[in-house]
């Protein structure tokens, strides 16, 4: 699983920033790492040097084998918080999408046996 981090101008993205986020990922995903082939994430500051309620945002694009690519994004106060709820929105997105296409496999091989 390959996962690359980028930032814009208004977010510093230090050596630190992009292991935390590995790192966070590799355990987040690892459940599903056989089945994922890259992770973007995309970390920015919405409004600048301007503060702002929910102006960092973090989007996140999963790479399933097989799938289109999977998008989610998650605006909070700081980065640290839009990459936790980024991680879980990803999270529930990937089950939800493995989850279908297991179920499609058992109804068709239901289906084959009868």
């Amino acid at each position: 699983m390959q996962i690359q981090v980028n930032t814009d101008n208004n977010v510093e993205g230090s050596e630190q920033l992009e292991s935390h986020v590995r790192s966070m990922l590799e355990s987040a995903l690892n459940r599903f790492s056989d089945r994922i082939t890259r992770v973007e994430v995309h970390l920015g500051d919405e409004n600048g040097r301007k503060s702002g309620q929910a102006d960092k945002r973090c989007m996140m694009e999963v790479r399933v084998e097989g799938r289109q690519p999977t998008a989610v994004t998650h605006h909070a106060a700081t980065v640290e918080q839009a990459i936790d709820g980024a991680m879980d929105k990803l999270v529930s997105s990937i089950d939800t999408t493995l989850g279908r296409l297991r179920d499609q496999n058992d109804h068709k091989a239901r289906q084959d046996t009868v």
